[in-house]
């Protein structure tokens, strides 16, 4: 399961990450629980744990701590293994950042909810925001779809000209440089439609009330005063 955005979220009473025979988390700089670079698998498998503590370390059998603290003294390679050991400088960042997650969630959740109230009725697609069933986001981004026949880049710029910095997630898979090499027949025209009109506003939970009602008044304005020349 790809909990890569997920951390703190839940889904019909579950905590997502917990749903398959394993979860990946990412903790990169962005990310909601951010120890800088670095991530977590989680499993409830004797046999998966296993295998992964034995590949995350190059497929060796003994790590030198084991062999510093005299358990072992020598070693055997068994699995094609990588270096996928997280630091202890970085593990300590991310347990302090844990014991903030719940209340950086919740800033997400709450500044979520004024952009959904606040940018309604102006043609945006605001996603997920009528999802009935018993979830918690963890509000990791704010994506919403311009109406069609807007021009994004200038959207784009015009909110970059009114302090507000903008992002796109993502750009279609299938349009990188390596996908179109390797599968040059691929047609997506819905995934390609959709993705024009994606923008991403700012979330954090740093961001402040007066940060959010920049960015709910820059984006009223650059769609008001630019409808006619879209149109």
């Amino acid at each position: 399961e790809d909990a890569a955005h997920d951390p703190g979220a839940g889904l019909d009473g579950r905590t997502l990450g917990a749903g398959g025979d394993l979860g990946c988390f990412s903790f990169f700089s962005n990310k909601n629980l951010a120890t800088g670079e670095g991530g977590m698998l989680v499993t409830g498998r004797d046999d998966l744990a296993e295998k992964l503590r034995l590949l995350r370390s190059h497929g060796m059998t003994s790590l030198t701590w084991d062999r510093h603290q005299g358990h072992a003294y020598s070693y055997d390679v068994t699995e094609l293994g990588y270096n996928y050991r997280i630091d202890e400088l970085h593990s300590a960042l991310g347990l302090a950042q844990l014991a903030k997650l719940p209340a950086g969630n919740a800033r997400r959740r709450a500044i979520t909810r004024r952009y959904w109230q606040a940018l309604d009725g102006l043609g945006l697609g605001l996603p997920f925001r009528h999802d009935e069933r018993e979830a918690e986001s963890a509000c990791h981004l704010f994506p919403m779809l311009l109406p069609e026949g807007v021009d994004r880049q200038a959207f784009i710029e015009r909110m970059r000209a009114a302090g507000v910095q903008t992002s796109i997630h993502y750009p279609p898979v299938h349009t990188f440089s390596y996908y179109r090499h390797r599968y040059p027949r691929v047609s997506l025209p819905v995934t390609e439609a959709v993705a024009a009109r994606q923008v991403t506003l700012p979330l954090y939970p740093g961001m402040d009330d007066q940060a959010v009602d920049l960015v709910i008044s820059s984006v009223k304005h650059v769609l008001k005063s630019e409808k006619t020349s879209w149109n």
